[in-house]
């Protein structure tokens, strides 16, 4: 389940744009970790996984000031909540003790997002991002302290890092990830602009040809934004792809999944949702 909190200070009604807006312009919902204490206590909350972000990186830099997502897992550990995370960022190791303490209690799982085995193109493609290599060593340092991993091969991009997808599964597997899920590369009207120039830049050559392949596995389109349908790929080479993940994963011993696998964290024995979740899986294909 994902939980949308609002924040009562220093937010703003202005619009961001999807290139160094994300850099420099940051609202700080500085009173989340109270919000969410006062959701939990309801009695309404059924006790469903919280997803830890499924829009904006939980660990991004400001997190390192701030320490909201920490205070917020805190939070959830105080009140036997189960957790998802996904992030980008090595910055999560910074809490593996407190990510083990949730794994024996409530349960949790925590997701790095490893599109890329190679160091270069990752950086090319995403500069901001903590490097392959040391995404890869936060899922060993992660797994060591008994916190369940898996491993996000998102956001597939055909042409471009398709090609390294059985890579970035072994790793994670020896890293000691127990799951995997793909997705294809989104690309709405405020990314697709930042996208296409970060590509141009960075392999003028191979641009066309990329997004040629997207469009292919988007029926026509470069981004497919309906419900159900815009976490998955279409077509021959999507489900190549999807063959391939799948094999790959059952010769590695990682549960493979589709993205709502996102939601679904593994509770302890003994420790249960109080009722059946009324709201769907985040990431849910529909």
């Amino acid at each position: 389940m994902r939980l949308l909190l609002r924040a009562s200070e220093r937010t703003s009604t202005l619009g961001l744009g999807a290139g160094t807006d994300f850099d420099s312009r940051i609202t700080v919902k500085i009173n989340a970790p109270e919000l969410l204490a006062q959701e939990l206590a309801r009695r309404s909350w059924r006790g469903e996984t919280i997803t830890f972000s499924g829009i904006t990186d939980c660990y991004q830099p400001a997190e390192a000031r701030y320490q909201l997502t920490r205070r917020c897992l805190e939070v959830c550990l105080s009140r036997r909540n189960p957790v998802a995370l996904i992030t980008k960022a090595a910055l999560v190791r910074r809490d593996a003790e407190l990510l083990a303490a949730l794994s024996r209690g409530a349960g949790c799982t925590v997701y790095l997002s490893i599109p890329f085995a190679d160091e270069e193109l990752g950086r090319k493609i995403e500069p901001g991002a903590s490097a392959p290599s040391l995404r890869f060593e936060t899922l060993r340092a992660l797994s060591a302290a008994g916190v369940e991993t898996g491993a996000a091969v998102s956001p597939v991009i055909p042409g471009l890092n398709d090609d390294q997808l059985a890579r970035v599964l072994a790793r994670a597997a020896q890293a000691g990830a127990k799951r995997a899920f793909m997705t294809p590369v989104r690309l709405p009207a405020e990314v697709l602009p930042v996208f296409r120039e970060r590509l141009e830049r960075a392999f003028p050559a191979r641009a066309r040809k990329v997004l040629h392949a997207i469009e292919e596995m988007r029926g026509g389109k470069l981004n497919e934004s309906a419900f159900g349908a815009r976490m998955r790929g279409q077509g021959e080479r999507w489900a190549a792809l999807r063959q391939l993940f799948e094999i790959q994963c059952r010769r590695l011993g990682l549960q493979c999944g589709s993205a709502s696998q996102l939601g679904q964290t593994s509770r302890p024995p003994g420790v249960e949702a109080r009722a059946k979740p009324a709201q769907g899986l985040l990431f849910e294909d529909g």
